[in-house]
């Protein structure tokens, strides 16, 4: 099925991407027409090409880490064409209980542009007014960045972190790097775990982690090991768990202190188990993290604008749609050290 899926994705032309022959859309009330800038890639495109995406049907036209520019406004409008955003892409319903109590990022009818729905890897497309979030100062590449930094800001913003709290991140990809540079921002003590040496330099050197920790580690490298030195034989009260692989994620249980609390970042359609007296006896608070608000989106983007959070390093591989397909295969494969792969759609 999964090859057969890649076979079509590759030979019929819309699957991942969409034509540029497509008649260009005119916003209504309260929607705004934009021009495609830039797209982010991440795993969950990733997942979506090898078939193995949770919420997925085909074909689909990927893309929501996206910067993009107001090109038509519907009536009485508060953006200006020219204007540079990031894209929210979580639409909700606005009418289930989860929005009427101000949780739109887990609407039960959510539809998620370039999952649930076709995203913005086209040309011109409509979104409401409400699913933009405008800045000044950034270009479209680091708007496109904006989506994946609220993924792990919403989880650091779900743990309710104190200062000065021991703090572990388990995986150090995007979502992980993100999720490290938001709990470092309110303080933490945070340490970073991965099975991947050249993922775990890259965060030190691009975010500053100070410590980090291969899980595969053993004797006085052993993760517990290092734990306990690290944070003066103290398991962390704040675990995030960043992989979406089914046995990190059931294994984090062993990584919670007493008292603490483990946020699931990342998901998988596998069942989770866990101990129950580990659980049990240690009295962890198990929180799931789903998307993110548009206040995330605002206040990353202030972030950025401040200098307090550098994303310079994220993006380590680009291209065009001319090859898109070439090069989006060589980010899948880890051998290639792709932390954010960037689609250039225009220049404005």
């Amino acid at each position: 099925m999964v090859k057969a899926m890649r076979r079509y994705a590759l030979e019929k032309p819309g699957v991942f991407t969409s034509s540029s022959n497509e008649p260009v859309p005119t916003p209504g009330p309260g929607e705004v027409l934009v021009r495609s800038g830039a797209v982010g890639m991440c795993g969950t495109d990733y997942h979506a090409y090898d078939g193995n995406q949770n919420f997925f049907t085909y074909p689909r036209v990927l893309g929501h880490e996206l910067g993009v520019t107001v090109v038509e406004t519907g009536a009485d409008s508060s953006f200006e064409e020219g204007d540079k955003c990031a894209v929210v892409p979580y639409w909700e319903c606005g009418k289930c209980v989860a929005c009427r109590w101000g949780k739109p990022n887990c609407c039960t009818n959510i539809s998620v542009i370039g999952v649930h729905a076709d995203g913005g890897m086209r040309d011109y497309f409509v979104v409401p007014e409400n699913k933009l979030v405008k800045s000044e100062k950034l270009g479209l590449e680091t708007l496109a960045l904006v989506e994946t930094l609220c993924i792990g800001a919403h989880a650091v913003f779900r743990g309710m972190p104190r200062s000065g709290e021991n703090c572990l991140v388990i995986g150090a990809g995007p979502v992980g790097m993100g999720t490290a540079q938001f709990a470092m921002a309110e303080g933490c003590n945070v340490v970073v775990m991965d099975i991947n040496d050249q993922r775990l330099q890259f965060i030190k050197d691009a975010v500053g982690v100070e410590h980090t920790i291969n899980a595969r580690g053993e004797g006085d490298n052993a993760p517990d090991v290092m734990m306990a030195r690290i944070f003066d034989g103290e398991q962390p009260t704040l675990v995030f768990e960043a992989t979406g692989n089914i046995h990190s994620m059931q294994n984090s249980f062993n990584y919670v202190g007493h008292g603490g609390k483990l946020v699931f970042v990342g998901h998988t359609k596998n069942q989770i188990s866990f101990d129950n007296p580990l659980f049990h006896s240690h009295e962890i608070t198990i929180m799931g993290s789903r998307n993110a608000l548009a206040s995330d989106f605002a206040r990353v983007i202030e972030l950025i604008e401040e200098g307090k959070v550098n994303v310079d390093p994220w993006i380590t591989h680009r291209c065009d749609l001319s090859n898109f397909e070439e090069e989006f295969l060589k980010w899948k494969d880890p051998a290639n050290g792709c932390i954010k792969g960037i689609v250039k759609m225009s220049d404005n």
